[in-house]
This record gives structure tokens, sequence and C-alpha cells, in this order.
């Protein structure tokens, strides 16, 4: 008993002693780190003024105080640098530069070399030298970092120290009840003990049988993403670069215009593709309009036909007061040649594909929807592949034969656009696919978009109109620039939103201006477009990008869009369609 509470006195004094060694370690810690900064600091420096210095080796060469003071500008891109210079081997200044009212000396000490700090700042020197001959040297000086950061570096361990002298504070107190009550409980708290460590053995295995499931499964998904996709992009990438090389290497027209087409459908393909992609992840923004389903599907049979074999006979079954809906043009298109293609794959030996259409009136909470049903003769499927037809990535095909997301896209427009899809298939029976969509008392809007106005004179036939065009990318926006001339548009090019709003200031006698909207600097394309409306309200603006969720923007903020990648059919067509709207 008396060795017992010899024992709990002492814990008071164990727990002081080692608060003591972590306050001590603690305090180590902060020093061996800010010493390991400021050499880290000193090395980064030293490497910059070196990199400097082997720059301005030749404008010191040639006594180029231009080319000096631009290699000295580019230096402010380091918001830590205050100050540098170059001098020349006479020691006088050659360009300079300061910050915040900081200014290089005039002349630099005796030492050719030396990293030095005070007065909170890092004074780096380096010379200049050109096979083995001294040219001059280099000076830096960067700002030190400030007590506030050094702060708030060791807030964290200050937290922590605080916090472990505050557990040993409590467990001070709390170990001699704590220790009573473990006696007492001891006995029956064995096989409690033995029963939990079976129970954890257990969980633990279970957790390690299910994170080895989802493995497999990501696996198996990341598989078969990059088999097909792959494949599929190096096929497409194949087809371009052949076709332009071929390009260079005929005046044939008729070879010449075979090539192109061939071309340009590589890039068709690629755009539908990602598509694909961005309507799985749903991050591709849908713009619905009234669609007459009669109408607009039997205008698609030709492209039905040609996404088919000869051996496949289409047939379409849509009666003639099929309601209307409300969805995705071209959405509503790559789904149903989604479709045709899986049936076109699902009958190696032909077959009949058909697709037709009915009424449903609602019942209960659902209301009216039309019904579509495109419905193949091919072999069918069993019931466990049927009911995995919309997961992401599976596919039956072989690798390098599908991406597994053809499906995948149907069922995201279907459900993006308040509806519902099924599937109902029977090995050598075929397979039926169900569209349900929601009905709409809407009109019908598919009309023609309005053609620009056709100058006269020797240009007839070309469209007229001043455009600015804001295109961070010169490939890009030499492609495009090539288009709008081949139209008849006259433009003026600028790269950021910044220079756009600049040229706008000066010139104002624009008819359009056509951005992109993923661009460097402090405003993107969007932001120029709301700038440009607050603006010239009477200028309109068109906008395109490849990426979704700037589209989405877009959409929100009431900008006509068109997306990349485009041809000039689309090009030509959205021009007209944005002057016209402004015109109206």
């Amino acid at each position: 008993m008396l060795w017992t509470r010899l024992r709990y006195s002492r814990f008071p004094l164990v727990a002081l002693a080692s608060l003591l060694v972590l306050l001590v370690a603690g305090v180590g810690i902060a020093v061996v780190n800010e010493q390991s900064l400021k050499v880290q600091t000193a090395r980064e420096a030293g490497a910059q003024a070196d990199l400097l210095a082997s720059a301005v080796s030749g404008a010191l060469a040639f006594d180029d105080r231009e080319a000096a003071q631009d290699y000295v500008d580019a230096v402010q891109v380091n918001p830590s640098v205050l100050a540098a210079a170059v001098y020349d081997a006479e020691n006088r200044m050659v360009a300079s530069f300061g910050r915040d009212g900081e200014t290089a000396p005039s002349t630099l000490p005796a030492s050719d070399r030396s990293t030095a700090f005070g007065d909170g700042r890092l004074y780096v020197v380096r010379p200049v030298q050109q096979a083995g001959q001294k040219l001059g040297a280099v000076h830096l000086r960067l700002m030190e970092t400030p007590a506030t950061q050094r702060f708030s570096r060791y807030a964290g361990l200050l937290l922590v120290l605080g916090l472990a002298a505050l557990v040993v504070f409590v467990l001070a107190v709390a170990q001699g009840a704590l220790r009573r009550a473990n006696r007492q409980l001891a006995d029956r708290a064995a096989d409690l003990v033995r029963a939990n460590s079976l129970l954890h053995q257990q969980m633990i295995e279970r957790e390690k049988a299910e994170e080895a499931l989802r493995q497999s499964q990501k696996m198996e998904a990341i598989g078969r993403l990059t088999g097909g996709i792959a494949h599929d992009f190096n096929n497409l990438l194949m087809v371009a670069s052949s076709g332009i090389e071929l390009l260079d290497r005929t005046d044939d027209p008729e070879r010449r215009r075979t090539l192109s087409a061939g071309v340009k459908q590589a890039v068709e393909r690629g755009a539908a593709l990602t598509r694909q992609l961005l309507a799985f992840a749903r991050r591709s923004p849908l713009r619905a309009e009234v669609l007459d389903l009669r109408r607009h599907i039997e205008g698609l049979r030709f492209l039905l036909e040609r996404s088919l074999r000869e051996d496949i006979e289409v047939v379409l079954d849509l009666p003639a007061d099929l309601w209307r809906i409300e969805a995705d043009r071209g959405e509503l298109e790559l789904a149903l040649l989604n479709l045709a293609v899986n049936a076109r794959d699902a009958m190696p030996r032909g077959g009949r594909l058909t697709v037709s259409g009915a009424n449903a009136p609602g019942e209960g909470e659902v209301g009216d929807r039309v019904c579509l049903e495109v419905a193949d003769t091919g072999v069918g499927m069993p019931a466990a592949v049927a009911s995995r037809v919309f997961e992401p990535f599976f596919t039956t095909k072989e690798v390098g034969r599908g991406t597994g997301l053809g499906l995948s896209q149907v069922y995201g427009f279907v459900r993006s656009s308040g509806g519902d899809v099924s599937v109902d298939s029977r090995e050598g029976e075929g397979t039926t696919f169900t569209l349900c969509l929601p009905r709409t008392q809407k009109p019908a809007t598919e009309t023609e978009p309005p053609r620009p106005v056709r100058a006269g004179g020797p240009g007839a036939g070309k469209f007229s109109g001043r455009l600015l065009l804001v295109e961070d990318d010169d490939a890009v926006a030499t492609g495009v620039g090539h288009m709008l001339d081949d139209l008849g548009y006259r433009h003026v090019r600028v790269a950021s939103a910044a220079e756009a709003l600049a040229t706008l200031d000066k010139d104002s006698r624009f008819d359009l201006v056509f951005s992109d909207m993923v661009m460097p600097g402090q405003m993107d394309g969007l932001g120029l477009a709301q700038e440009v409306r607050r603006r010239m309200p009477d200028t309109p603006v068109l906008l395109t990008t490849g990426f979704s969720e700037a589209a989405s923007a877009a959409t929100g903020e009431a900008f006509r869009l068109l997306p990349k990648p485009y041809g000039i059919e689309s090009l030509s067509e959205a021009l007209a369609a944005t002057l016209h709207e402004q015109a109206s």
C-alpha cells in the first residue's frame, strides 16, 4: 500500500517532467526549422542570382543595356524580390529595378560572391563571367520571412504543445481514479475484451474485403476506359495526321476533297466521343428545345441508315399525332445513334431496326409522356448483362471496340430531361430500349436560324460585318481567322479580355464580339461579355468554349454559346443568329 501511494505521488512529477521535455523539444524544432528555412532561402536566392548572371552575360558582353534591363525586369515575377541590379566590369550600374520604395545600391562592395541576412532582408551578389573573364556582377535583395509568417508557421506547433500540456494535466488529475476503477472492472471486462477482440477482427476482415472489391471495380472501370478511349482517339489521330500529311503531297482536287472529308469526319467523331464523356458526367449543359418527334426522327432516317450496314433495314413507326417533347436536340440524336450502333453490333448477320413511338397518358403522379421504342432483331442479352448495360464503362465488346459510354449517355440524357429509360432483352429474340420523355404543351420551335445579310458588289455571296475576335491560342485564332475571312467577315484579333476592352475603348465600331471563355488573366470570356454588355449594350457577344463548366456559366448568363470544336457552317449560323437577335 505504501509503495502504491508513493507511485501515485510521483506521477505529477513525471507529468511535469514530460511537459518540460515537450517544451524543450518544441523550441529545438522551431530553432532547427528556422535555420533550415534560412539555408533553403539563401540557396534558392543564390540559384536565382546565378540564373540572372548567366542570362545577362551576353548583354554585358555586347553592352546591351536594353537587353540587360529586360532580364532584370523578368525577375519581378518573384514577389519576394525587392530590388535587383546588374553592374559592368567597372562596377557601374547597367540595369535595375526596385519594389515598394526599395532601390539597388549604385555600386557593389569588393566581394564578388556573397550571401547575407540583415535588417529583415537577404542580400545576394554573384559575378557575371564568360570564358573565365569577369564581365560584371548582379545584386538581388529579397524579403526575409516576416515575423507574422514565422509566427503562423509555428502556430500549429504551439497549439500542439498547449494541447499536450492540457492532456498531461488532465491525466495527472484523473490517473488515480482511473486506476482504481480499472482494478475494480478488470475481472468483469476480461470477457468483454475477448469478445470485442473477436468482433474487431471480423470487422477488419470485412473492411479489407470491401476495400478489395472497390479497388477491383475501380481497376476494371479504368481498364475499360483507357482501352476503349485510347484506341478510339489513336485511330482518330491517325486519320487526321495521315490526311494532313497526304494533303501536302497531292495537287489532285478530287483526292484533296476526299482527304479533307476524312479529316473532318475524324474530328467530328472525336467531338462526339467527348460529348459522350461529358454527358455521362452530367457536366455538359442541355439546351432544351420543343421538338416534333415524328418530324425530327424522320429527318434522322438517313443518318441512322448511314450508321448501320446495308444488311440492316430501318423501320420508322411514328404516328402523326405524336406529342411534342422539350429536350436537347443534339443529345436526342446522339442517344438514338448510340442505340442504333448498339443494335448494329447485336445483328452481325443483318436484321431490322425499328423505331416506334406512342403517347402515354399520365397516371397518378406521373404526367403525360411520349415513349420511343428502339427494337432490334439481334442476338439479345442475358438478364445479368441487361441489368448492367447502363453502368458507366460496362461493355461486352472486345478491348478497343467500345468505351462502354454509349448507353450511359442515353441514360444520362433521358434522366437529365426528366424521363425514364428501360431495356427488355431475351437471348436470341432481340432487344428493345424504351425511352419515355415528358410531354410539353409548348409550340414547336424547330426553325432554321436566320442567315446574315449578304453584301453586294464584287464580294457577292460573302457575308458582311466587322468582328472583334478574342482568342489566346495562336493556332486556334489562325484557323478561326481563316474561316471568318472565307465567310466575308472582317475581323481584328486580340489575345485577352484586357486587350479586347482596350481595343473597344479606342474603336467601338464592331458589329460583334466573338470571344473564347477560358483565357489567362484576371478576366475570362464571360467577364468580358458582361463588361461589353454593360458598356455597349447594342454590341452583341458570341462566346465559344470546349469546357463544360464554362459552358454552363454562359448558358446561365443568357449568352449565345458555340461549343468547340465547330466547323465553318456552325460558325456562320451562330454569328448570323447572334447578329439577328441583336437587330431584332
